[in-house]
């Protein structure tokens, strides 16, 4: 008599301290979602937690489910009423060349090209806001004459579940749906930056070139910052940029899981509670 298969499950459930290190050695992007023992997991991420790991391949995404209340690690999450995700990469240095990306393919069957960079990147978004008021393609001039490379475009509308994710450390902000349901509401346009000279990183200087969050304070501070000349008022600033590099790792994996990462492989979870 045969034995039975092992069942495979979309989310490790990790109880142990065991179970934890050996979470931490897996080769890849795995994805964990801390809970608290009064409320469960996080239930509406688990369809587009499928989604990604079809597209990139079940031996380079992992998601995996551990209970604060249950590990000494997660103490500090402990109490928490928001979902909290962390972030764990691993580069496996035995995978040749052309296989060191995650890739998916596209709806029709062909594949996809696959962005790769060895210089820093950094997420930019130019928001719903900017989009319907035609102003896409006057920004994007204005971030190539500033010194930016732009190594991928894509125009789309990001869904809910992708946002709460994106947006995820400010779970527990008044702003946090205002956010959402803004960067849900219509097209957005996403691109990758690098920068090929200067003397700032990637990130910096995006983030100099947007201005302020608020528009009222750009338009004070930075007349000259995009903010200032697109936004109007928050949420509605025009343009979105990521905090640091860890960040744009983060944010440039959940929106762009075909990029292949160089030097910006996570090695600490992320753990943003400030803005």
């Amino acid at each position: 008599m045969g034995s039975k298969r092992k069942e495979v499950t979309l989310q490790d459930n990790i109880s142990t301290q065991e179970l934890w290190e050996e979470m931490l050695s897996s080769k890849g992007l795995t994805v964990v979602d801390v809970y608290q023992g009064w409320c469960g997991p996080c239930k509406p991420v688990v369809s587009l937690f499928q989604k990604m790991r079809i597209e990139v391949g079940l031996d380079r995404l992992h998601f995996a489910l551990a209970e604060a209340d249950c590990l000494d690690v997660l103490e500090k999450y402990r109490g928490r009423c928001e979902p909290t995700f962390l972030f764990y990469a691993i580069k496996d240095e035995a995978l040749p060349e052309e296989d060191e990306c995650f890739s998916h393919e596209k709806d029709d069957g062909e594949d996809e090209d696959v962005v790769s960079s060895e210089k820093s990147c950094t997420l930019a978004i130019i928001k719903p806001d900017a989009v319907v008021h035609g102003k896409t393609d006057e920004i994007i001039m204005k971030i190539q004459e500033a010194g930016f490379d732009i190594l991928m475009s894509e125009e789309r509308t990001t869904t809910e579940a992708e946002m709460r994710l994106f947006y995820q450390h400010r779970a527990g902000e008044e702003v946090f749906e205002k956010l959402v349901q803004h960067l849900c509401s219509g097209p957005s346009r996403l691109l990758i930056l690098t920068r090929t000279e200067g003397t700032e990183d990637v990130v910096t200087a995006w983030r100099n070139l947007m201005g302020p969050c608020d528009p009222d304070t750009a338009r004070r501070e930075q007349p000259d910052s995009l903010r200032a000349q697109y936004g109007t008022e928050m949420p509605f600033n025009a343009v979105h940029g990521s905090r640091d590099a860890e960040d744009a790792s983060r944010e440039l994996a959940l929106l762009f899981p075909s990029f292949k990462f160089s030097d910006q492989v996570l090695e600490e979870p992320l753990d943003h509670e400030e803005e």
